[in-house]
């Protein structure tokens, strides 16, 4: 099966630095193997695969939630986090920077992207912060790496299209994503507090306190996202509703706060249901092309042979981890991280499972090491959406957002070390 394997890697290579269409190109290698490694009809399985893979079910959710958030970022919501969280964060060791991780944690709630949630959170808070006198590196980096949590916290566009491809419930892996990304932000807020502790010339002085009646009067600029955030997580893990359910439930809750607020005009809709169905396209064509190589990788045999091969090398489990962050971690730098998640999960997972790794768990592990190609140049899109904020180099950023790069890096050894963190929950639920 060497054959098999050259070509498909070699055709990656080319597909890649030729900037072709990364959903074409996989496609593309697909039918190519095919057609000279098997005598079959491409034509008509790769007809029907792609009738198959474009009417799951569980792509209902994808869109739904897209537009949630598309709609979100239409109303005042960047602007109400800050006055709701900045009054009872401006006396922790690092004051208002906590704003940007408490922010983000929120709005990774009800958004299932992290660059959506950098985008929304930053051009309110990097403004505020900045103005105020706090230091740039420290604003903007931990802007750079809580912005990441989109990805993790549900509802999560990566965790639906890891679900699919990999053929695991997606409400177990929203469940998953729960306590892990909880943890994270918490671990942000501590590397904030310590770094603004250890150099205080970080942060301006500290503010005199503001009476409990006043801080209490700011909690309500969160009503409208703690609403949100019920609506529709409530409803998800309380069993009221399914995934898909509370997805469109999502939707109706977006449209309540958006018309409450009277932010959302008709060409604010327009734009919403474009952005939707751009986002949508793209991902669909990248899914489409994943899912057609994966199965045409399974024809020729090749996750087995590869998982095989790699078995042979009689890696501890820990140590194929570690070399599966360090692969992600490598192909992060030069491909975007949905992209890295369906081009390699047909034989990353295969040899994860026979490790002894929980899927649910694998699931949450690869979201992480792409939070972190999230913020990895030269190709880090949240590096992208806050230089478009700050006009800084993507490297400086980089520079920036490197503590909370490492900072996820020892996460995913605290997962591994300690599995139950991501599985407890799901594995309790499904009791």
């Amino acid at each position: 099966m060497t054959g098999p394997l050259a070509l498909v890697l070699g055709m990656l290579v080319v597909t890649l630095a030729g900037g072709v269409w990364v959903g074409v190109g996989l496609m593309s290698i697909g039918i190519v193997a095919l057609e000279m490694f098997r005598d079959m009809r491409v034509d008509r399985f790769l007809a029907g695969d792609i009738w198959s893979s474009t009417t799951a079910v569980e792509l209902i959710t994808l869109p739904l939630f897209i537009l949630m958030g598309e709609l979100l970022f239409h109303t005042r919501l960047s602007e109400n986090l800050f006055k709701g969280l900045s009054p009872w964060t401006r006396r922790l060791p690092g004051r208002l920077v906590h704003v940007n991780v408490m922010g983000c944690t929120l709005f990774a709630a009800v958004s299932g992207s992290s660059a959506a949630t950098t985008a929304t959170v930053g051009r309110i808070t990097l403004q505020e912060l900045l103005a105020r006198g706090y230091d740039r590196r420290l604003a903007v980096g931990s802007l750079a790496g809580a912005g990441t949590l989109g990805f993790l916290i549900p509802p999560s566009i990566p965790l639906i299209v890891y679900g699919v491809v990999a053929d695991v419930s997606i409400l177990e892996l929203f469940i998953a994503g729960l306590v892990p990304g909880l943890v994270l932000a918490a671990m942000f807020m501590g590397w904030i507090a310590f770094a603004a502790w250890r150099n205080p010339a970080l942060v301006p002085p500290i503010e005199p306190p503001i009476p409990l009646a006043e801080g209490l009067k700011a909690l309500a600029n969160l009503v409208p996202i703690v609403f949100l955030i019920s609506f529709v997580m409530g409803s998800l893990y309380f069993g009221f509703a399914s995934i898909t359910e509370a997805a469109a439930i999502g939707v109706l809750g977006a449209l309540v706060v958006a018309l409450g607020q009277r932010t959302l005009t008709p060409l604010g809709l327009w734009q919403a249901l474009l952005g939707t169905v751009k986002t949508c396209s793209m991902i669909g064509l990248i899914l489409v092309g994943a899912l057609f190589l994966s199965k045409a990788m399974a024809r020729l045999g090749l996750p087995a042979d590869v998982a095989t091969a790699i078995q042979s090398w009689g890696l501890h489990p820990f140590a194929l981890i570690a070399v599966l962050l360090l692969f992600y971690l490598l192909l992060g730098c030069v491909l975007d991280g949905l992209s890295a998640i369906v081009m390699t999960l047909p034989v990353t997972l295969p040899l994860a499972t026979a490790a002894g790794f929980d899927p649910v768990w694998f699931g949450v592990f690869l979201i992480i090491t792409i939070e972190m190609a999230q913020i990895t140049p030269p190709v880090g899109f949240n590096l992208f959406v806050i230089q478009g904020l700050t006009r800084d180099g993507i490297f400086r950023i980089a520079r920036w957002a490197a503590p909370f790069c490492i900072i996820m890096m020892t996460f995913t050894v605290l997962i591994t070390l300690f599995p139950e963190i991501v599985t407890f929950l799901p594995h309790s639920t499904r009791g």
